[in-house]
């Protein structure tokens, strides 16, 4: 039987037959057309100085820009234009760009993820958010992207990697599609992901060990320990410095992830961005079966302050975010601090 392309897959998830679901699918097709272009710019080799260079500027979060993410929110802005969407907010932008006051959707977006990869040939990659408008589009255009991640309409991402992906939930499963060159088309390549509940696998800076809360040390001390620790165990640790890397894994072959808050300056809320990347990659992992979190409350129940707004995230399998939220919420009812268990780190001084 051969797999469905995305837009037979877009047709035949019709939701409830009124028009925003045609709304998002021309939204999605002209985001697919964008991805293929950023893609098509990466494997023509030209990311050294032109693309992978500082350009002197910052985005809306005061880092860097590179030339290729200035590139990247380009091609995306101006697909956006052909799209149904009222609003565009983008981390490469301070305030939310109106496109059609008319239009009822908004879009949230990284226009690219894990940028400092770009000169070491790792994964980079978009993730974006739909939403609905909310009130009048022209006049109060934050208002839209300051709601729960409960609302988003629909969530995705994509990834540049060896293979080109792209995926993708409605809100009735999380699927995966990639790109077939002969065929000049995205086809479905999983169907409806389910990351297990159990994992041996944490994707952690562990660099920061020394600048993280004692809930989160005692975590991944705990994991560290192996079979021979109070987990009675193994694990594996991985770190990429790419979202759309970890959570590709993640929802490929189970784990997972946690970017704490931490004693930094400007860490102590989280680093990465609640509405265009917690709460996407909320919405996914949730849809495959899993849980995310900022370390204890779930990430699509919080209301956004700002359209730029940091949040810690911790998601994955579903048990294992659980237990970290324990570590934090209840850490005198688990058992793994009994005495025996109290030995020092490897990685403490």
């Amino acid at each position: 039987m051969t797999a469905p392309t995305l837009d037979a897959f877009l047709v035949s998830h019709k939701g409830e037959g009124d028009g925003l679901h045609a709304a998002v699918c021309e939204t999605v097709r002209q985001l697919v057309l964008a991805a293929r272009k950023i893609h098509s710019t990466i494997n023509h080799g030209t990311l050294g100085v032109s693309f992978a260079g500082l350009n002197g500027r910052s985005n809306a979060d005061g880092d860097y820009q590179r030339n290729l993410d200035v590139h990247a929110n380009e091609v995306f802005l101006e697909a956006m234009r052909h799209a149904p969407v009222a609003l565009y907010g983008s981390e490469e932008s301070h305030s939310p760009i109106l496109l059609d006051g008319e239009a009822a959707l908004a879009l949230a977006i990284d226009p690219l993820d894990g940028s400092s990869n770009i000169d070491t040939n790792v994964s980079i990659g978009t993730i974006f958010s739909i939403l609905p408008v909310i009130g009048d589009a022209a006049r109060t255009p934050e208002a839209t992207f300051l709601q729960p991640g409960s609302t988003q309409i629909a969530a995705g991402f994509f990834i540049y990697g060896p293979q080109l992906a792209f995926v993708f939930t409605r809100g009735s499963g999380t699927h995966i599609f990639v790109y077939s060159t002969r065929l000049g088309t995205f086809v479905q390549a999983h169907e409806s992901r389910s990351i297990p509940r159990k994992t041996q696998e944490f994707a952690i800076n562990a660099s920061n060990y020394r600048h993280w809360d004692e809930a989160v040390r005692l975590y991944i001390d705990d994991c560290l320990k192996g079979s021979e620790g109070p987990r009675g165990k193994e694990f594996n640790m991985r770190w990429i410095a790419s979202l759309v890397a970890e959570s590709y894994r993640i929802l490929i072959r189970g784990g997972v992830f946690l970017y704490p808050g931490d004693a930094r300056k400007g860490y102590a809320r989280g680093r990465l961005r609640l509405v265009y990347e917690a709460n996407p990659i909320a919405m996914l992992v949730e849809q495959a079966g899993g849980a995310a979190t900022d370390t204890v409350d779930r990430i699509l129940d919080l209301t956004p302050t700002d359209l730029h707004q940091r949040v810690p995230l911790v998601f994955g399998a579903a048990k294992e975010v659980e237990q970290i939220g324990r570590y934090h919420t209840e850490p005198s009812m688990i058992g793994e601090r009994a005495p025996l268990f109290g030995h020092r780190s490897l990685f403490r001084v």
